[in-house]
């Protein structure tokens, strides 16, 4: 660089030193903020403190931080001092190209507690680029017949600086031809026209050229230069005339490229070559000549880039008509983009709530805002949702709306929503965007747990092992977490008779049911309670159901034989005539079993028996008759074995030995002795002696039998206040009656009347007498009208 371009930059660096001193001591409004493009990196933009009114240190404690959209602006703030500063040099052009003023916003953000500042940065233009002809060289063809004062148009230069410091002045070399003449597009640019001061002669100089220069508004100003170079043509005195100086032209946004938009024509009066004319763009620029293109030869304007209405809604272009003797005219073509609906509606969140606790009405879902790109009808638009949802749809100030719910949620019912929004607009074709958000529902504990059953019936088999498992009660909860977790608990028995807490314990989780001891049928059959069921949320909700408890029986018990007694210092004994018929009624025995169903049901068996087939028992009445008749031959004496068994599984069995004294007839004095044969050859004296010892045997037994007698009968009813298999007779109980009105062998109307008797040399004996006469059996009943008139012979009947 010479001398003068060294000049010239020391006088640029004063200047900016100048501007930043100024900038220094000077104070920006409040929001506005100023800087000079090309300023150094950590050259002071402002101060956050004094320009925004803010506190020494709140920027500080407040967690200031500058930003900005997209981060264009190189920022850097001080929180200390609050200086703001640049980070690097900055470029107006780069930022803002042609725009003026260059003003970029910005914002200061305060986190504690939040604040959000809005400033401007208005970046000042410098003079740091000269203005630039995009041809270097221009060549204009004039006739030599062309009049003092003509005008010939000339390429305008373009200038990235604006206002000022954009492109002021067009000057031209001396010359005794032209002058340069500066005029204004109606956008405000200038561009030179070349003047005709005195007549050209082709054969006096045919070629001229002048050195054009652009000079900008800038201190110092700068400048760029071109070639013109003027071609003197020999006589062409007519130039080209448009049909219309201005044409107006509508083409929409969406036109395919290639397409035509207008054909601008033009003619010429001349003849020859110098009547053919040519066209191009004037003053065209750069975003001009990248959408449309001119045919030279025939006007024809065609689309050669994109249109976009939202971005650029109208282009004016002027087209000039040059013939072949450098004669021009110009035409201005106006070409009007229209829209098309070719931008889908946007949506905007605001604010979105989730989850929405139910049972709350009309709550505030979300806020949303909406935006078509469009305009006019294709602007329009409609907005909707599912009419299938509790949700309504409000706009409250224009293209904003709210969701918000109709009334109160169920979550049981349904737990998650997906609510699709549609945005219609009112263009051909409508184009529509959807977005689908998710509502969850949160629970509120406003279900009660539920049991599957309104009451439990649960089976244990007695003597169960202690801790058993016997059975579970489950209910459920519509609700959810915490609010849908049971606690499952025995509520207090209102009978004071049953301790609960020492049978039944019931696990608080899962609702299971254990015997805490062994249970025993014949002590308690069946016992209810009520179980709760109580949820863990706030309020706590709780139902009740109620628990039977069966206690199944277990053959734990043997038959026991009520009649006849067994007692083994007094074995029993019965009378049978000699001459008893076949199926004679020896006698029946009566036995019960404290268990039930057919663990009671008891069976009677013949074992032993002294003389095999003279006796038979009955295996469903334990009634033991003959089976032939009796004869010479057969004993004076039977013992009987005879075996009492249940049904159960396994069977329980209880065995009773009877005594049958054979005797000629109930009338005889005396009976014989079981131990004498028949054979006998001791005379009656000894006989005599032996009855005598009997019968004080048998009195001394009498005795002893009544007092044990007495003796099982208190013990028996003491026993049968605590026993649930059989009950005994209410009120006063007679003492020569035995009670077998439980679950043995005899129905509840049997009672049987206890008789003891003896006579001369006999044991003691006892059958029962029954009570209703109409269950008799004939033959039995005259086999004990014998024995009854036997034993009042003998004088031994005690009632």
């Amino acid at each position: 660089m010479g001398n003068g371009g060294g000049r010239h930059l020391q006088t640029r660096q004063v200047l900016l030193l100048f501007v930043l001193l100024g900038m220094s001591q000077a104070h920006a409004e409040p929001g506005r903020l100023s800087v000079v493009e090309e300023s150094l990196s950590g050259a002071l933009v402002g101060n956050l403190v004094k320009d925004l009114g803010l506190e020494v240190g709140e920027l500080s404690s407040r967690g200031a931080q500058v930003v900005s959209k997209d981060n264009r602006l190189p920022l850097q703030l001080n929180i200390n001092t609050g200086d703001l500063l640049l980070s690097e040099p900055i470029d107006r052009e780069e930022l803002c190209g042609s725009t003026e003023p260059c003003v970029l916003p910005f914002q200061v953000l305060m986190k504690n507690p939040l604040q959000i500042l809005q400033a401007e940065l208005q970046v000042r233009d410098i003079n740091d680029n000269s203005p630039i002809f995009l041809e270097k060289e221009m060549v204009l063809e004039i006739p030599e017949n062309s009049p003092v004062g003509a005008v010939f148009l000339l390429e305008s230069a373009t200038d990235l600086d604006v206002g000022t410091n954009a492109v002021k002045n067009y000057v031209i070399s001396q010359s005794s031809h032209f002058h340069v003449k500066v005029r204004v597009n109606p956008d405000g640019r200038k561009y030179p026209e070349l003047v005709l001061d005195k007549a050209l002669d082709y054969e006096e100089q045919p070629e001229l050229s002048l050195i054009l220069t652009a000079l900008d508004g800038g201190t110092p100003p700068r400048s760029g230069t071109a070639l013109v170079r003027v071609e003197v043509i020999d006589t062409n005195d007519n130039s080209p005339e448009f049909e219309h100086m201005f044409y107006e032209v509508k083409i929409p946004e969406d036109s395919i490229l290639g397409s035509l938009v207008i054909t601008a024509s033009a003619w010429d009066l001349d003849s020859g070559i110098n009547g053919e004319v040519s066209y191009a763009f004037s003053h065209a620029s750069e975003d001009i000549q990248k959408t449309f293109a001119i045919n030279k030869n025939s006007g024809e304007i065609s689309l050669i880039g994109y249109l976009d209405f939202e971005t650029t809604e109208s282009y004016s272009i002027i087209i000039k008509a040059t013939d072949r003797g450098g004669l021009s005219g110009k035409s201005t073509v106006r070409i009007q983009v229209m829209d098309v609906n070719d931008n889908s509606p946007e949506i905007s969140l605001s604010s979105f709530t989730s989850p929405i606790p139910e049972n709350t009405p009309e709550t505030l879902v979300m806020v949303f805002s909406i935006q078509d790109k469009d305009s006019g009808e294709n602007s329009r638009m409609v907005c909707s949702i599912p009419e299938d949802l509790p949700f309504v749809l409000k706009s409250s100030i224009e293209n904003y709306y709210h969701l918000e719910t109709e009334g109160a949620l169920d979550r049981e019912s349904r737990s998650e929503y997906n609510i699709t929004i549609t945005v219609s607009d009112m263009g051909t074709p409508r184009l529509t965007t959807q977005h689908t958000i998710t509502v969850q529902v949160s629970d509120v504990n406003d279900n009660a747990p539920a049991f599957n059953q309104s009451s439990y019936t649960l089976f244990v088999q007695e003597n169960n092992s202690p801790a058993l498992h016997i059975g579970t009660i489950s209910a459920t909860d519509s609700d959810s977490g915490s609010n849908a977790h049971i606690t499952y608990s025995l509520l207090p028995t209102h009978d004071p008779q049953l301790d609960l807490s020492s049978l039944i314990s019931i696990n608080a989780d899962n609702g299971q049911l254990f015997a805490l001891r062994a249970l025993d049928y014949e002590a308690l059959k069946t016992f209810e309670f009520r179980v709760g069921a109580t949820d863990q949320g706030s309020p706590a909700l709780s139902s009740q159901a109620l628990v039977r408890v069966l206690v199944l029986d277990a053959n734990d018990n043997a038959p026991f034989v009520l009649y006849p007694l067994q007692n083994a210092s007094a074995p029993f004994t019965e009378l049978l005539p000699r001459a008893a018929e076949p199926g004679y009624l020896v006698t029946k025995v009566v036995a019960v079993d404290r268990d039930s169903g057919q663990n009671a049901w008891l069976s009677f068996q013949l074992l032993e028996a002294t003389e095999p087939g003279l006796f038979s028992v009955w295996a469903h009445n334990g009634e033991v008759r003959t089976s032939r008749l009796l004869s010479e031959r057969d004993a004076p004496k039977h013992r009987l074995l005879l075996l009492v068994k249940d049904n159960g599984d396994p069977p329980r069995s209880a065995s009773v030995t009877l005594h049958v004294l054979l005797v000629d007839g109930f009338s005889q004095p005396y009976l014989p002795l079981p131990e004498v044969a028949r054979d006998s050859t001791q005379d009656e004296d000894a006989l005599t002696l032996y009855l005598v010892i009997a019968l004080a045997s048998v009195s001394s037994l009498f005795l002893l039998s009544v007092l044990l007698f007495v003796g099982v009968r208190m013990c028996r009813r003491a026993r049968a206040s605590t026993l649930g298999d059989y009950s005994m007779p209410e009120g006063h109980f007679p003492g020569h009656l035995v009670d077998i009105s439980g679950t043995g062998t005899l129905s509840q109307s049997y009672q049987y009347e206890v008789c003891l008797t003896g006579g001369t040399g006999t044991n003691e004996f006892k059958f029962l007498k029954p009570a209703i006469p109409s269950l008799q059996l004939h033959d039995a009943g005259s086999n004990m009208q014998e024995k009854e008139n036997f034993r009042n012979s003998l004088g031994f009947n005690i009632q």
